[in-house]
C-alpha cells in the first residue's frame, strides 16, 4: 500500500507547497507519469511586482497540453521567456534583503537552455531545497494512478486562484507590503528573498 504523499513538480512552488510536504513529514513522492494539465503552477509561478500579484509563465510547445506526460512537455522558445522572468524577479526583487545573496546561482536558470519543462522543473526544485537546507532524497512515481488513499494526492490540490492549501505561519515582510499589504502564498523565492536562512521557520 502506497505511503507516501504524491506531490505534483512545479515550476517555483508556492509557499503552501512546501507547507505540504513539511506537515507529511517530507515522506513523499513526486508525480512524473501524470499528463500535463493546464492551469495550473506546473509552469507558472505567482510573485509580489509594484502591481500587485505578477504570474510568470514558462511557455510550452503547442500541443504538449494534451496527452503529453509531464516529463515530456517541452517549453516553447518563440519568445524571450527567460530574460521576461529575470527581468521580473530583478524589478520586483532587487531592494529585498536577500535578493543578492542568491542572486548568481538563481540567474543560471535564466542563462541556461532548458529543452523540457521536467529538466528547468526539477533543477530548480533541486536548488530550492538546498537554500532551505533541506536534505531529501527525491522519489518519483513509477506509474500512473488515478486516485490514491485520501490524505495522500497533492496533485489536485494547488489549483491557480482557488488554492486548497496555505501557509498559515505568521505574515514576513515584503517589498511592496505597503502598497497592497502583506500577500500569503506567492512562490517560495518570495519567501527566500524577502527572509533568507530563515525562511525554513515560515512554512
Amino acid at each position: 500500500m502506497e505511503t507516501s504523499a504524491i506531490f505534483p513538480i512545479f515550476y517555483i512552488p508556492p509557499i503552501s507547497y512546501f507547507s505540504g510536504i513539511k506537515q507529511r513529514n517530507y515522506n513523499f513522492k513526486l508525480e512524473i507519469q501524470e499528463h500535463f494539465p493546464k492551469q495550473t503552477y506546473r509552469n507558472r509561478a505567482s510573485i509580489y511586482s509594484p502591481n500587485g500579484t505578477l504570474d510568470l509563465i514558462v511557455p510550452v510547445v503547442k500541443g504538449s497540453k494534451v496527452h503529453t506526460k509531464v516529463r515530456d512537455v517541452k517549453i516553447s522558445d518563440e519568445f524571450k521567456w527567460q530574460r521576461l522572468h529575470w527581468k521580473s524577479f530583478e524589478s520586483c526583487y532587487r531592494n529585498s534583503a536577500y535578493f543578492e545573496y542568491y542572486e548568481v546561482e538563481f540567474y543560471k536558470f535564466y542563462t541556461t537552455k532548458y529543452n523540457f519543462l521536467f529538466d528547468l522543473n526539477i533543477e530548480l526544485f533541486h536548488w530550492v531545497l538546498t537554500q532551505l537546507k533541506l536534505n531529501l532524497d527525491l522519489q518519483f512515481t513509477d506509474e500512473y494512478f488515478k486516485s490514491y488513499d485520501e490524505g495522500l494526492d497533492f496533485r489536485s490540490k494547488f489549483v491557480v486562484k482557488e488554492m486548497q492549501l496555505s501557509n498559515t505561519k505568521t505574515p514576513y515582510f515584503q517589498v511592496f507590503d505597503d502598497r497592497e499589504g502583506f500577500k500569503p502564498n506567492l512562490s517560495i523565492v518570495d519567501l527566500l528573498f524577502n527572509q533568507g536562512p530563515q525562511a525554513k521557520t515560515f512554512f
